[in-house]
């Protein structure tokens, strides 16, 4: 059995892990940590779990606690996990970081977008981005793994192909994104109010996203080039769900012409075509949130406006999942060489 703890389990993706990781065949959750519920029972503030996992949060140090534990998942805000890991540390134990602190490959980029010191960035160069469908062969000996955003998931994954391919100009790439509200964590804010939410969109972080370094250095990596885009979020008045719609210049062959959407699909069934977690739908489909909710599937839909030549990119994915915790599972199955699908096959709910 792979013994496993969770930092910052108290949160909505530490929850998650928890949910998914209690009916993990391969795998047993040997403590939970938080540092604001210690003492506190995880059923008294998440009763979905009453009586499916009996644990109490910890406010152990995390030196300590690795001892008796082979991966350690930090669902914990931007800084901490950066500030915890050492060489000693890493004798004992793998980490999935679910947070920012080691995606970024430039640790003046990670201060500037995060507004934040970076305590360890010697790990940077060793730490592995951890979008399976993409790096799945680095995961598999990562002893530092960073868990991709929720935004950045859905975004690279949208795009990658028609960027690896060199079929759109990349730098006309816009990202139109809308995220449920469980996408801003659990912690109060005055903005994440019913009242504030409720019967309301708005667009967010316009131009000063943090995810938007993230995703222009995987598609930069993709490009063969660096590369800048636009990416506006938007919060919507639901629970869970990301959707993506990306718009690019496609390139034109020696006749002035672009491709069409059948070709366009082609290409994202070869680098998809395989995976059991992307859904690359039929033309004329678009995504939808509540086709991958609760699951770790994305949903992928192309289309192209002939008109402007452009292409339009759609994907959608739970946050939490996916997004989150799913892919957490996910990365940890692989590194531990297990079918990467284990306890994460559950078909997406609906209604």
């Amino acid at each position: 059995m792979i013994r496993v703890g969770i930092m910052g389990a108290a949160g909505y993706a530490g929850s998650e892990l928890i949910r998914l990781l209690s009916g993990h065949p391969k795998a047993e959750i040997r403590w939970i940590g938080s540092r604001t519920r210690e003492g506190e029972p995880f059923h008294k503030i998440y009763g979905n779990i009453y009586r499916i996992v009996d644990l109490e949060f910890t406010g152990s140090e995390l030196q300590e606690l690795s001892k008796d534990t082979d991966v350690i998942f930090t669902a914990t805000p931007q800084g901490y996990a950066a500030s915890v890991v050492n060489d000693e540390l890493l004798k004992n134990v793998r980490i999935i970081d679910l947070s920012a602190d080691f995606r970024l490959k430039d640790v003046d980029v990670y201060e500037k977008w995060y507004k934040i010191e970076h305590k360890s960035p010697k790990y940077l160069s060793e730490s592995v981005y951890g979008l399976c469908e993409l790096y799945r062969e680095k995961v598999k000996d990562a002893r530092i793994l960073a868990n991709p955003g929720c935004y950045t998931t859905c975004s690279i994954l949208s795009c990658y192909p028609l960027v690896k391919e060199g079929l759109i100009d990349p730098d006309t790439l816009i990202i139109d994104a809308k995220s449920g509200t469980s996408g801003a964590g659990r912690g109060l804010k005055e903005g994440n109010l019913f009242c504030e939410v409720n019967e309301n969109i708005k667009a967010y972080g316009v131009t000063t996203h943090r995810h938007t370094p993230e995703i222009e250095e995987q598609l930069s990596y993709a490009a063969g080039r660096s590369i800048m885009i636009n990416f506006t979020p938007h919060l919507v008045p639901m629970n869970r769900g990301i959707l993506v719609t990306a718009y690019a210049s496609l390139k034109k062959d020696s006749n002035g012409n672009v491709p069409d959407a059948d070709e366009l699909i082609s290409v994202y069934e070869k680098y998809y075509g395989d995976e059991q977690f992307i859904r690359v739908l039929p033309k004329g489909v678009c995504p939808e949130t509540r086709w991958v909710e609760g699951s770790n599937y994305t949903d992928i839909g192309i289309a192209v406006d002939k008109r402007t030549g452009r292409a339009i990119m759609m994907g959608a994915l739970d946050n939490l999942v996916k997004g989150a915790a799913g892919q957490a599972v996910q990365n940890m199955n692989i590194m531990f060489g297990l079918p990467e699908n284990t306890a994460l096959e559950a078909a997406p709910l609906f209604p």
